[in-house]
């Protein structure tokens, strides 16, 4: 049989190490999914909406370093956005096809006709549209090649008659190339670090994802130093270990005091291998060091006296020796005291509450913590889910934890728990999803269905949008248009032949969240949380404050609290 140009792009795909591709079919794409079918080696998840499918690649590539999904003429790959958008602002490389209209129709504003080149420039490293055979290859190469080496997405625009044309042999080659190099600062730069270092009593680390694979020589450097190991949320599950003399917890929106105060307290703060977005959050006045293997992110979060380009495992390995071990660990105990403090606070909230659909999320959150392997993959939706996910899910041995923590968007946790679950049989894959999140991409509770995927989905179903409730009260506004009416998310899944478990009181916690662990196939667990709980940032700002207070003040003149009494309690409870 003759090779077509779809037939060379299932070839390409799995010498990239593509194991399978998350698509709806149909219409220009109908060539490339009749040769996945012939060639028999990839799989095909027929996903219900394409953004699902964007979301459920970039979990792969998250965890296996490449992933791929498909999209249809026009609609089709529009749907891809979304998902796309934060696969690449997470750094995870994704290969996808946006298959189009035929060549001689394009710029004709023929039916479903888009233009790719144009639709996907803000959310990839790289775009083009293969407009023949032989530039297909190339392009196709460019596009593999790109999302490895930069770490995001690329896109590839397909017309339909390409798709299915004859293949032609290129001068350039088909195949893609993974590198690996020592990548660290000079000798003279290392010095300069460690002479920095050894001049300064109290140093802090904050660490985000870029330290993953430098755990234990950021614990190292920590024991050396003394110094205490906050982190990103990115961060959290690989420093986060409840036996670590080091950490003490996560600066940021999500954090708590502890990680804050370390930050800031601190001669010297080095951040090591993190993008921190959240400003207001980093010192200003102490000595900021960044590494960061990408030298354009250095100083636009933060005022940095010290910058280093370098992978953080070879730079630390180069440093480390040149550190000189420090005695007194008086700023290091300080911190972690206040840490301590912090969790029993959290583990004081998350007491029994009577009153029925009013379930303590935070009680909720321990029980999934301690009830979870310890290599447990934890997929965390945007919004209060992750509030609780941030406060109280744990390291382990080799747990691992991700949400839209850059772009920022509902109902990712779900579908990426099917990229994880695919991607990672042998591990449990559990969902930390909102009530609004899973209601947005419902649909392919039928993919999991489908493929029979034991994903133990937890909705925390607190009947609003918590997140966006709280930003309009700290801004002083009435939440209006935050309640959800919602349907029953466990019933829903039991029609798509998962197991659905309802948990109303907080006295059903532990034995419904231990017959979801314990069940051996997909299930969700529908959590009806108490929807006044909410999370205040660990530093809270008088304008904060105020905002509370003013949006109090509007519900009593509204009708929506009874009386001045009401407010203040209600105002004072949620800042407190």
């Amino acid at each position: 049989m003759i090779k077509n140009v779809s037939d060379q792009l299932v070839e390409m795909l799995k010498q990239a190490g593509v194991k399978r591709i998350y698509a709806v079919t149909g219409d220009s794409l109908n060539p490339v999914n009749d040769a996945i079918r012939r060639d028999g080696e990839i799989e095909w998840i027929h996903v219900r909406h394409e953004e699902a499918g964007a979301y459920a690649a970039s979990m792969e590539a998250e965890l296996t370093g490449i992933g791929c999904c498909m999209g249809s003429s026009g609609p089709g790959h529009v749907h891809l956005i979304n998902g796309l958008y934060d696969a690449n602002r997470a750094g995870n490389p994704v290969i996808a096809i946006a298959s189009t209209v035929h060549t001689d129709k394009l710029g004709t504003d023929n039916f479903q006709e888009t233009q790719p080149t144009l639709l996907f420039q803000d959310c990839s490293k790289y775009v083009h549209m293969a407009n023949t055979p032989e530039q297909f290859t190339k392009v196709m190469q460019h596009a593999l090649q790109t999302a490895i080496s930069e770490r995001g997405v690329a896109v590839v625009g397909l017309p339909g008659d390409v798709a299915s044309a004859k293949a032609v042999e290129v001068e350039t080659s088909s195949k893609s190339y993974k590198t690996s190099s020592i990548f660290r600062p000079t000798d003279e730069s290392i010095a300069e670090l460690a002479d920095l270092i050894n001049k300064n009593e109290k140093i802090s680390l904050f660490c985000g994802l870029g330290a993953k694979d430098a755990v234990e020589e950021v614990e190292e450097l920590a024991r050396k130093l003394k110094a205490p190991i906050s982190y990103t949320f990115r961060g959290k599950i690989f420093f986060d270990k409840e036996d670590s003399p080091y950490t003490v917890g996560m600066n940021g929106l999500l954090g708590n005091p502890a990680g804050y105060h370390a930050s800031h307290d601190a001669d010297v703060m080095l951040m090591l291998g993190s993008d921190f977005p959240y400003t207001d959050f980093l010192p200003t006045d102490n000595t900021i060091v960044q590494i960061d293997t990408k030298a354009n992110k250095i100083g636009r979060r933060a005022k940095v006296d010290y910058a280093y380009e370098g992978d953080l495992k070879d730079t630390l390995k180069a440093l480390l020796p040149f550190i000189k071990e420090k005695e007194d660990d008086t700023f290091l105990a300080k911190h972690k005291q206040t840490f301590l403090k912090d969790l029993e606070s959290y583990e004081a909230s998350s007491d029994d509450i009577s009153k029925e659909d009013h379930v303590s999320p935070e009680a909720a959150a321990h029980i999934i913590n301690r009830l979870a392997t310890d290599d447990a993959i934890f997929t965390v939706d945007t919004g209060m889910s992750s509030v609780w996910a941030a406060r109280i899910i744990k390291a382990k041995k080799n747990r691992y934890l991700t949400g839209s923590f850059n772009h920022g968007s509902m109902a990712n946790a779900m579908p990426m728990a099917i990229g994880a679950a695919l991607a990672q049989k042998d591990r449990q894959v559990i969902a930390m999803c909102g009530d609004g999140g899973i209601s947005m991409l419902m649909g392919d509770l039928a993919t999991i269905m489908q493929y029979n995927l034991p994903i133990k989905i937890i909705v925390f179903n607190n009947r609003s949008l918590g997140m966006v409730k709280l930003e309009m009260e700290v801004a002083g506004y009435i939440d209006w248009n935050t309640d959800m009416v919602n349907p029953p998310f466990h019933k829903i899944a039991e029609l798509m032949n998962m197991k659905g478990i309802a948990i109303h009181t907080n006295s059903e916690l532990e034995s419904g969240l231990k017959e979801a662990f314990d069940y051996d196939g997909p299930v969700l667990v529908n959590i009806f949380t108490d929807p006044e709980v909410l999370a205040m940032p660990p530093k809270v700002t008088f304008d904060q404050m105020k905002g509370f207070a003013e949006s109090f003040a509007r519900k009593v003149f509204t009708g929506r609290i009874g009386s001045a009494g009401e407010m203040v309690k209600a105002g004072f409870d949620a800042i407190l």
